[in-house]
């Protein structure tokens, strides 16, 4: 079956879109994912093979989507983790995790990292100790430290703001884009919950955070209290 599935995502492959890929994920030398590999799928077109696979396939074959060297495999193997956690009970959901946190250094890139932390590691950790997220943040590897704050993003839909802002402060002196971007998300995502919450850390942190992270933060914001806010920092 995982033959036949990789058989399909090679039907979609498109060489100029592989190239695209290629220059969007900063593939380049020196770049943060160098000489990754890419088919050319859309993720819609991934979408499709795994809604047409995912309930046949095992955690065995879907470690072998993860560990290739072919990102939209590893996107179809996280993708189709999503989607069995989904539907799975909670001994499923529990092994589900369990394998994520096992793989996590596999989760390299920041789309591969979006599209499953929340769904995953954020359900799961909703109402339990949330302690390896803290853990995650002061790991040397990037995707980690990204995976700890996105899996926040689920928590913000149940009001549950502590952990993104205490993350942030762990986070706020990483030298890394990617950081600053997934901070700033995170922080925009819970004033679209609660406004207070938000300009209470802004007012301070800002002089404290990288101008990426402020930017994305104050994103929503009106021309008047983004001036204000970029004006602080």
């Amino acid at each position: 079956m995982l033959k036949q599935l990789i058989q399909d995502l090679e039907k979609f492959s498109d060489a100029q879109r592989s190239i695209n890929s290629a220059r969007f994920f900063k593939t380049w030398v020196w770049q943060y994912w160098e000489w990754d590999k890419f088919y050319g799928l859309t993720v819609p077109e991934t979408r499709i093979v795994v809604k047409k696979y995912y309930k046949l396939l095992s955690l065995d074959d879907v470690e072998k989507l993860i560990l290739n060297e072919y990102h939209e495999q590893r996107l179809t193997g996280l993708l189709v983790l999503v989607a069995k956690y989904k539907s799975g009970n909670d001994e499923e959901k529990k092994s589900i995790y369990d394998f994520y946190m096992a793989h996590t250094k596999n989760i390299n890139n920041w789309d591969l990292v979006d599209t499953s932390a929340p769904y995953i590691v954020g359900n799961y950790l909703l109402n339990a100790d949330k302690s390896i997220l803290y853990s995650l943040a002061k790991s040397e590897n990037l995707w980690e430290k990204r995976i700890s704050i996105i899996a926040t993003l689920y928590f913000i839909k149940y009001n549950k703001y502590d952990d993104t802002l205490k993350l942030c402060d762990i986070l706020i002196n990483d030298t890394h884009d990617l950081i600053h971007k997934a901070t700033g998300w995170c922080l925009r995502e819970v004033w679209k919950k609660d406004e207070k919450v938000l300009t209470d850390y802004l007012d301070k942190n800002t002089t404290k955070m990288p101008r990426t992270m402020l930017r994305y933060a104050i994103e929503k914001f009106n021309e008047e209290k983004r001036k204000h806010y970029l004006n602080l920092k």
